[in-house]
């Protein structure tokens, strides 16, 4: 995926292995991630990068200069750990408009059995009926990833070569952007000299650090609350269900607690980390903590307030955030048995008690989703803000097919060897990264 070359002065590892380099570009900070991806084992981090930014608004970029620069200084503090150089990377995208949408392929079989070349034939024909949704829509397909088989209208069938069968099906569930925001992405990377290898939807990539097997196939929503956006990824019977977004997150919180308290950003944001909780306690009305003025010489230099009102503060906003997140699962259809577990990841994930909040503000289970699966990874990332950037890793190790990035084998090829069709999508697979 990422092509390495010696750094002046570094040691590529000694034996042969795989690079894969990851940039989780968010509306507070922009994070780097490099490692390699191991044949027997968790992929490994050989370096980590972490840049404060103040380019994007909502997920958006909004400077390009500011963006660029970040991206290029995660990188390289990334690159200086690890002692190689990248030249493509795999980004998050969180604030771009996120949707979903499930599209069904059929072709016809005739009462034979079902062949690779079936298959390759139906996944091919679905390559089609996405890029042709994606064109009447104007927007970008982030992922097209087949969901689930259907051999004469029985689905769940996770192999159907070999069937025999009239009919063959698949839905394909297409994660899509607003087209304009993946452009400007994807312009402040390269301008930051980097290769684009793929933009990946932040929610499915944070789904895949922080989920069991299990979770995802019995039901569970991914929340990953970002500084602007929170994104939500439902899972269900082991595929993304559906996604969507949120345009506010936990630099809202940090925005109430400024303007509540008429103090600066910056110690608003240090007291929502120091001192900021969810839920209330008893002594909060006793505890006192300390507020720093906007403008020194306007006043005293600190006053003292008690805890419990930097705390109402904040449960105000994490009341309007889960009124918002429990309208778009309900929109998603998350309910009954299989809508009862929650996962919060994300940097808005680390406040303390947000997971007994949402559990009774959401009706559900929730716990806090860490990254898992990686070796190596640093402590500074492997809390719930670290999830997204892990995922990114994860995916390009376990590359799922997607069929905007198949493309029909040339003209004159008909007529293959039985198994080489679906073996050639499987190089494809490990081409893509």
């Amino acid at each position: 995926m990422a092509v390495a070359a010696m750094a002046p002065g570094g040691l590529l590892r000694a034996r042969a292995q795989e690079v894969v380099a990851a940039l989780d570009v968010g509306t507070s900070k922009v994070a780097a991630l490099i490692a390699a991806l191991e044949p027997d084992g968790p992929p490994q981090v050989l370096g980590c990068g972490v840049r404060a930014s103040a380019g994007l608004r909502r997920g958006l970029v909004a400077d390009m200069a500011r963006t660029e620069e970040a991206i290029r200084a995660a990188m390289m503090q990334a690159e200086r750990a690890a002692g190689i150089e990248v030249e493509s990377v795999l980004v998050s995208v969180s604030g771009a408009g996120l949707g979903s949408e499930v599209t069904s392929v059929t072709i016809d079989i005739a009462g034979h059995r079902i062949t690779e070349a079936d298959m390759e034939r139906l996944l091919l024909a679905g390559r089609e009926e996405v890029e042709a949704r994606v064109r009447a829509t104007g927007r970008t397909a982030l992922h097209a990833e087949p969901a689930l088989y259907v051999v004469d209208g029985l689905d769940g069938v996770a192999d159907p070569v070999g069937f025999h069968a009239r009919q063959l099906a698949v839905d394909i569930h297409v994660v899509s952007a607003d087209t304009p925001p993946c452009r400007n992405l994807d312009l402040a990377v390269r301008n930051a000299h980097l290769d684009v290898d793929g933009i990946v939807a932040g929610p499915v990539a944070a789904s895949a650090a922080v989920l069991a097997p299990e979770e995802a196939e019995l039901g569970v929503a991914v929340v990953e609350i970002g500084a602007g956006v929170t994104g939500i990824a439902v899972h269900g019977g082991g595929v993304l269900a559906g996604l969507a977004s949120v345009p506010m997150g936990a630099g809202d919180i940090t925005a109430d607690i400024a303007r509540a308290f008429a103090t600066p950003r910056a110690a608003a944001e240090k007291l929502k980390t120091l001192h900021g909780a969810a839920t209330a306690a008893p002594r909060d009305n006793h505890d006192l903590v300390d507020i720093p003025p906007i403008d020194p010489d306007d006043g005293p230099e600190v006053r003292r307030v008690p805890k419990a009102e930097l705390v109402a503060v904040i449960r105000t906003r994490l009341d309007l955030l889960f009124r918002e997140v429990d309208d778009q699962l309900a929109a998603l259809g998350f309910r009954g048995p299989a809508g009862r577990q929650v996962v919060l990841t994300g940097g808005g994930a680390e406040l303390r008690g947000i997971a007994e909040f949402a559990a009774s503000a959401l009706g559900r289970s929730v716990r806090i989703g860490r990254p898992r699966g990686l070796a190596g990874l640093p402590e500074a990332q492997s809390g719930p803000a670290g999830a997204t950037l892990a995922g990114l890793v994860l995916r390009a190790a376990r590359p799922a097919i997607d069929l905007g990035r198949i493309r029909p084998r040339p003209r004159g090829t008909v007529g293959a060897p039985a198994g080489t069709a679906w073996s050639r999508l499987v190089e494809i697979l490990k081409r893509q990264f």
